[in-house]
């Protein structure tokens, strides 16, 4: 009965949502899907729940945030819930490391280390606590430690900027582009002369580079791959709105036709801009 309590209080806070999580995977009286799951199976959500987080932050939609705030944290109580029920880690374990963490890697702010440094003097700082962590878990090679599990263009800027911390790194962006162009002619080639395979390889290789080319230029290249979609999207659903004052879908029109309205809608964007 007072789990019952705690479960309907409003004002139950962090206790509340975990006892919630808690009788949920219950073997006897929970709930069968969230019994079922397990750390594999709940990543993808986990994952999922990151990206909406980000979509709201770029709208602006701070009640949307709010809820997919929540909708965050829930994951991270589900891990921590799996993870007390095997018997390798607790919600506070899971607290008590990150603000552990968290003042290690701040001795500027929580030690006696002065405060009178850059943002990149504090990059710099944080990169060598990070590396001394690394070295503690017996990560010992370069690339060791960057998460499999990341967007794939992350990914690759994170490896890239570890093997740039050792020097394994063109000096600039020039280099990159004649490595682009080079990896442009071997897709080419793979294309005409080479099965899927390889075509697969070498287009991966290509991203790879255009990857490098970001991290030069200071770019992000998921938040410029996402810039890039929304404005995809916005210039298309125009084309649409333009075919629609003719009578006319996009299965109606063809390419010249659509084609001509880009080019359009792109330079009415412009003008305005």
């Amino acid at each position: 009965m007072a789990d019952d309590a705690l479960i309907h209080d409003p004002n139950g806070g962090m206790p509340r949502l975990l006892e919630i999580m808690r009788r949920l995977r219950d073997p006897a009286t929970g709930c069968p899907w969230d019994i079922e799951q397990d750390f594999d199976s709940i990543a993808p959500y986990t994952i999922e729940e990151a990206y909406e987080v980000a979509d709201a932050i770029a709208r602006k939609d701070w009640p949307e945030l709010e809820g997919e705030l929540g909708d965050l944290l829930l994951q991270t109580v589900y891990h921590t819930q799996m993870g007390s029920e095997a018997g390798h880690f607790s919600f506070a374990s899971v607290v008590r490391n990150i603000a552990d963490k968290m003042v290690a890697r701040h001795p500027h702010v929580f030690g006696d280390e002065s405060r009178d440094k850059s943002a990149a003097d504090q990059v710099q700082d944080w990169e060598k606590i990070k590396a001394a962590e690394r070295a503690g878990k017996a990560q010992i090679r370069t690339l060791d430690g960057v998460a499999i599990g990341l967007p794939a263009l992350m990914r690759a800027v994170k490896l890239q900027k570890r093997a740039a911390r050792v020097g394994f790194d063109w000096p600039d962006t020039g280099h990159v582009l004649d490595k682009i162009v080079e990896e442009a002619g071997e897709l080419v080639e793979a294309r005409e002369t080479l099965g899927q395979t390889e075509i697969a390889e070498e287009f991966g290789d290509l991203l790879f580079v255009v990857a490098n080319l970001a991290r030069h230029l200071n770019v992000d290249p998921e938040e410029a791959l996402r810039a890039a979609n929304a404005k995809f999207t916005r210039r298309f659903a125009a084309v649409e709105d333009a075919l629609a004052k003719r009578g006319k879908t996009p299965a109606q029109s063809d390419l010249a036709e659509m084609d001509a309205l880009w080019d359009q809608v792109k330079a009415a964007e412009k003008a305005g801009a």
